[in-house]
């Protein structure tokens, strides 16, 4: 049996005593039934995090949604309300290398994500024929340092014909302008070969070897208009010694890259991360 749909809110703002009261009040109130609540308190700065999922009373979705975000709003709180009925529309933007994306479309097959990938944009054409083979539509846009503003108009316009509600950057290896980035007003996720703030940039294994590090990393995070510093969701480290040259270091940064790569999605489409100034708050 399918699991009955249900609203997720996330919210947050000046924290004071009863809130989950109130919150779990109303939802009561209403004949819903909460499935998960979870929250959280920062001390120093005094502001609320929750995030809460509920089912709603028979015939009251569309009110609960519309009604809640209302209600948490009056609280003071800046608030997100998603129905889980409904799945967000994914695009991939990818480049030649592979692994993440391969990773994830076989993770979408395998009914792990809770969204649909609706296409994948390359500005390399390496990768149409085994997209297609996957039952997917592949659009080929090259970008190039002369043309990049028609590039990425070709681009938005098509996140607009796919009513895109998500990009995700699948080892891209191309920098989205800022004013792409403000025109399509909504998430863009990407990996990066690095535990930032370390090695951003280029050729960040060749980096960390030529500093010796004991450490490499992946991270996945939303993309802004400042290069690699936009607000991390997920982060992993693989130990490395004197031993590893930059081919081991890619091998084992590729594993590390495709695992948090995905972790970042999943939580993504499930409502789970909060983005708080340049930070995150994962309810995971």
């Amino acid at each position: 049996m399918s699991a009955p749909s249900s609203l997720v809110a996330l919210l947050h703002g000046p924290d004071r005593p009863g809130l989950v009261a109130l919150v779990s009040g109303w939802i009561f109130e209403r004949g819903g039934n909460i499935l998960h609540a979870d929250q959280h308190s920062d001390l120093v700065t005094g502001v609320f995090f929750q995030r809460v999922e509920w089912i709603p009373a028979a015939g009251r979705e569309a009110a609960d949604e519309r009604e809640f975000a209302a209600f948490a709003q009056a609280l003071g709180m800046n608030v997100r309300v998603a129905a889980t009925a409904r799945r967000p529309r994914v695009v991939m933007f990818v480049s030649k290398f592979d692994h993440c994306f391969h990773d994830l479309i076989l993770r979408w097959k395998a009914g792990e994500l809770a969204g649909d990938i609706a296409a994948v944009v390359s500005n390399h054409p390496d990768l149409g024929d085994v997209t297609r083979g996957y039952g997917l539509p592949f659009h080929l846009i090259p970008v190039s340092a002369a043309t990049k503003s028609a590039d990425e108009a070709r681009q938005l316009a098509l996140l607009r014909d796919l009513n895109a509600d998500l990009v995700v950057l699948a080892r891209y290896m191309q920098v989205l302008s800022a004013d792409l980035l403000a025109k399509f007003g909504r998430p863009v996720i990407n990996i990066h070969h690095s535990f930032l703030p370390a090695f951003a940039g280029g050729k960040p294994y060749h980096q960390a070897a030529a500093r010796g590090v004991k450490l490499i990393g992946a991270t996945a995070h939303y993309a802004t208009a400042d290069l690699d510093e936009g607000p991390i969701i997920q982060q992993d480290v693989a130990r490395v010694t004197h031993r590893h040259g930059i081919e081991d270091l890619v091998r084992k940064g590729r594993d590390l890259e495709k695992i948090v790569f995905a972790q970042a999605v999943r939580w993504h489409l499930e409502n789970r991360v909060l983005v708080y100034g340049n930070k995150t708050v994962v309810f995971d």
